[in-house]
């Protein structure tokens, strides 16, 4: 379960949010929905711990990350958050199979090639794991990207623009393919976005 309370964040004087109290049940979809500068790619990084906020408490698992120290809150988040970025940020000087194994690493988990082999099976990568990010075409890039997110059994799995650059095809494929894998992990799954195309795939939507 995910809830925040009294959450506000400020980049500057001029630049301030205030987020309505929201609770999200384990296992639930949401879709968050904004134009640009409505503040929801900040709530997705308070939500995942990247950023801290002014005031307010933001728990997840039953844990207020906000009052984790930065190591706790790396250690917590590489167990129970994963994130699929707008961009892939993969390393490029590692393989597929090793960056995941880096993402095991850095979260203080076994690091287990056969699990990694089987999830990127799952995702239809299975054949890329010994490729390097250049190699990949965008859309494997992305896959990639949700398996790095998934690799570690996450609690709660955020998406942040994941359809914004993509066609009418990709974009229904790459959210089905977050549903799905959200459902088989049984992890909460919160996509910001300001894409009108994910509405009719949601039954859970906030307005930002």
């Amino acid at each position: 379960m995910v809830k925040t309370k009294n959450v506000h964040f400020g980049y500057n004087s001029q630049t301030q949010f205030n987020f309505p109290d929201m609770t999200f049940e384990q296992g639930s979809h949401w879709l968050l929905l904004g134009q640009s500068g409505c503040g929801k790619s900040t709530l997705l990084h308070l939500l995942g711990g990247l950023l801290r906020p002014s005031s307010g408490i933001v728990e997840v698992a039953q844990r207020d990350i906000t009052s984790l120290s930065a190591n706790e809150l790396d250690h917590f988040r590489g167990r129970n958050i994963g994130i699929v970025f707008q961009q892939s940020h993969l390393i490029k000087a590692l393989t597929v199979a090793e960056n995941l194994l880096t993402a095991q690493y850095l979260a203080g988990v076994p690091q287990d090639k056969n699990a990694i082999q089987q999830l990127l099976e799952k995702l239809n990568i299975g054949a890329k794991a010994n490729s390097k990010p250049q190699q990949l075409s965008l859309g494997e890039q992305q896959r990639v990207s949700i398996a790095r997110a998934l690799i570690n059994n996450p609690t709660l799995i955020l998406a942040d623009e994941p359809t914004s650059s993509l066609d009418d095809d990709n974009c229904k494929e790459v959210v089905n393919l977050l549903l799905e894998q959200s459902q088989n992990f049984n992890a909460t799954l919160v996509i910001v976005t300001h894409d009108g195309r994910l509405k009719e795939l949601f039954k859970n939507t906030i307005n930002l």
